[in-house]
């Protein structure tokens, strides 16, 4: 490697890690509440239902949001719009800590859900600028590490401060965490613009949109992430009831096993170098399926909690595979206006996860967890092998094209 070269990917690794600090802080603020609910709850004089509006409040701005950031990004550049989505999330997560009775507390979840949904989607669509198609995937399963490291933590901080510290506590980090990343953002916006020039668009929803929809590789993503999104996601939510349920574990050790999924991402960040070459896109598909089924069949038919962690490592290794996968291809969709794609994807898969939780919430009370998962598991399955096999023919159509 040249002079140029490796200080050209030194540059590259720096502006990646700040973009994944910044998934970090999202990640976090989006998973912080999951475990504080009964001390929420307690702490504003409501129950479980009406503490849940914390989580609720802040997912539905979070994905009304997409359609406002994708057009935003193009038209000004994504990093100076990811950059101020951060320091307005440090706000935000401020306004969270400070709130004095829930009705402020719900405004301001509200508003940190909408300062986050900036954030992830737009610093993939950066990367999507600056990182050319054939080194992406890798590339972006690095960036990952800081939303999987923040999920998880999300979900464990949440719990000890409901137990052991004040509910606020959490979100006084986030405020810390979203200054300093912001700082960072703000500081590198020549460099990262030396790395990727903005090209700005007309940034109308509509005529963007346009653009993205006519373009069926599109349209086929797009559908794919709602289908992942419906099957996994759904019954997943209600894994770690059905491990309390079948194999008698308290929920906060259920929890616990639960964050191990995060781990399974982990193991694909770390290996992504070595996976992708080797696999490809249709194989890491069709492999990431192959694995959510294997994980979401061990944790619906076992009888004993030790396998839990078998079974949430290997789903959430096979989940980031084909995630990952469509990620990339999201990216490259529609590159002249791939701010709005990757949101409209992101939006996508919201809804995907908003309509797998309320089906599997039906599903549960007539026919139980353990179908419902064990469902979910197949479903998946059938989603990847069909992306697979789309994906397939579409390379083929493309290379047909271009000989």
């Amino acid at each position: 490697m040249n002079g140029d070269s490796a200080e050209s990917a030194a540059r590259e690794r720096q502006l990646i890690v700040m973009l994944s600090l910044a998934a970090f802080g999202s990640a976090m603020s989006m998973r912080v509440a999951d475990a504080q609910l009964p001390a929420l709850g307690s702490a504003f004089g409501v129950g479980l239902a009406g503490a849940a509006q914390v989580i609720t409040v802040f997912s539905v701005a979070y994905g009304v949001l997409q359609l406002a950031y994708g057009p935003l990004g193009d038209r000004h550049g994504k990093w100076h719009v990811v950059t101020l989505a951060v320091l307005a999330s440090a706000a935000t997560a401020f306004a969270c800590a400070a709130a004095t009775d829930f009705t402020t507390l719900l405004i301001a979840r509200a508003a940190a859900g909408a300062t986050c949904a900036g954030i992830i989607p737009l610093s993939m669509a950066w990367i999507g600028d600056a990182v050319p198609y054939e080194r992406r995937q890798p590339v972006l399963a690095r960036f990952l590490t800081g939303q999987i490291a923040g999920m998880a933590t999300g979900q464990w901080l949440g719990g000890i401060s409901a137990d052991y510290l004040d509910w606020r506590a959490p979100f006084a980090l986030l405020t810390a965490c979203f200054l300093i990343s912001g700082l960072l953002l703000w500081r590198t916006r020549a460099l990262a613009a030396s790395v990727a020039p903005p090209v700005p668009r007309s940034g109308r929803l509509l005529r963007e949109a346009g653009y993205v929809l006519q373009e069926p590789w599109a349209r086929v993503v797009l559908g794919v992430v709602f289908l992942e999104g419906t099957v996994q996601y759904g019954p997943f939510a209600f894994l770690a009831t059905h491990l309390h349920l079948q194999t008698n574990v308290s929920l906060t050790i259920a929890g616990a096993l639960v964050t191990l999924y995060a781990l399974g991402g982990l193991v694909f960040a770390l290996a992504s170098r070595r996976l992708v070459p080797r696999l490809g896109e249709t194989g890491l598909a069709r492999g990431g399926g192959a694995l959510m089924l294997l994980g979401f069949l061990i944790a619906a038919l076992s009888p004993v909690w030790w396998t839990a962690p078998v079974a949430c490592v290997a789903t959430g290794l096979g989940f980031y595979m084909f995630h990952n996968t469509l990620q990339t291809n999201a990216t490259q969709m529609a590159p002249q206006a791939r701010g709005l794609a990757v949101s409209l994807f992101a939006a996508a898969f919201f809804l995907g996860q908003t309509a797998g939780v309320v089906l599997a919430s039906l599903a549960v009370t007539w026919v139980g967890t353990r179908v419902v998962l064990a469902a979910g598991g197949v479903g998946v399955l059938l989603v990847a092998l069909l992306f697979a096999a789309l994906r397939a023919r579409h390379s083929a159509r493309v290379q047909g094209r271009t000989s």
